[in-house]
């Protein structure tokens, strides 16, 4: 299986990590997360192991036909994940009771039809991604500094293939890299910070921290530009360079105001009530 490319779906504000293969024209959904969408299960990973255990003594197909990928666990580490497509789903779906299977059902149908939609018009994608922020409650300001946090890190990350840098394991190096120098503290360090998981950590940053990630990763871009950076080594000098641009940023904001720019506090525990950038409920 080559050429996949992840994203977080959500199916009323749940997320569900999915693969799309390009060699196979389909996508590859993470079965503990349908699991926890179905079941409200505060442990799917064990509800799947026994549910996986009892369809095996039963001559499940389904089952037996699972895929495996690595994927990017909470703790930051890549790890064998069970994965299923589109039909696997929904046989799966017929062995867990559940209010919600005829919803996911269409909902998967949505997701299909959506991803070629967005093959012939990629505007699609970026308009469901605005929706699903404005279901959310997130404000129209907040939502129009992530859709540019996207275009931003797009820009980068051209750069650094332009640059021969590896997708996956280097490109995490390099956000990590950035991230401790401007944030100090990686990736991993942020969430846990925040008291994240599986969430998207950029989904969970106020306003000023968004804009000061993304002052990292255009000073990065436009610093590439004029160097052009061969290999991973010379890339993380740039992305060095540019996120140094947003740490003096932060230092002096949190001079003039005392008070720290990157927050305990994630898009969950805040509500939006309180979280800068969000409506108020």
């Amino acid at each position: 299986m080559t050429d996949t490319k992840g994203k977080i779906k959500l199916f009323e504000s749940q997320q569900v990590r999915a693969e799309w293969d390009a060699d196979k024209e389909k996508w590859w959904f993470v079965i503990v997360d349908v699991v926890a969408v179905l079941t409200d299960s505060v442990d799917a990973p064990a509800y799947w192991r026994k549910l996986k255990q009892r369809l095996k003594a039963e001559g499940n197909e389904t089952v037996t036909s699972c895929h495996g990928l690595k994927l990017r666990a909470a703790d930051g580490k890549l790890r064998q994940t069970d994965v299923a497509d589109t039909a696997q789903i929904l046989r799966l779906i017929q062995s867990i009771p559940s209010k919600r299977a005829e919803p996911f059902k269409l909902w998967l149908a949505q997701v299909g039809s959506e991803r070629l939609d967005e093959t012939v018009d990629p505007e699609q994608s970026i308009d469901r991604a605005i929706q699903n922020y404005r279901r959310l409650g997130y404000s129209e300001h907040w939502i129009n500094q992530r859709i540019k946090s996207i275009e931003v890190r797009k820009a980068l990350t051209d750069e650094w293939d332009k640059s021969g840098v590896q997708k996956g394991q280097e490109y995490a190096a390099l956000t990590d890299l950035m991230s401790k120098t401007w944030a100090g503290m990686t990736t991993r360090q942020y969430k846990q910070h925040k008291g994240l998981k599986q969430e998207n950590l950029r989904d969970n940053m106020t306003n000023t921290e968004l804009v000061l990630n993304m002052l990292a990763e255009v000073a990065a871009t436009d610093i590439s530009l004029v160097r052009n950076p061969q290999g991973f080594d010379a890339s993380a000098e740039v992305a060095k360079e540019g996120a140094k641009t947003a740490k003096a940023a932060r230092q002096q904001l949190e001079k003039s105001t005392g008070k720290p720019v990157v927050s305990r506090l994630s898009a969950k525990q805040l509500g939006t009530r309180q979280l800068p950038g969000r409506k108020k409920s």
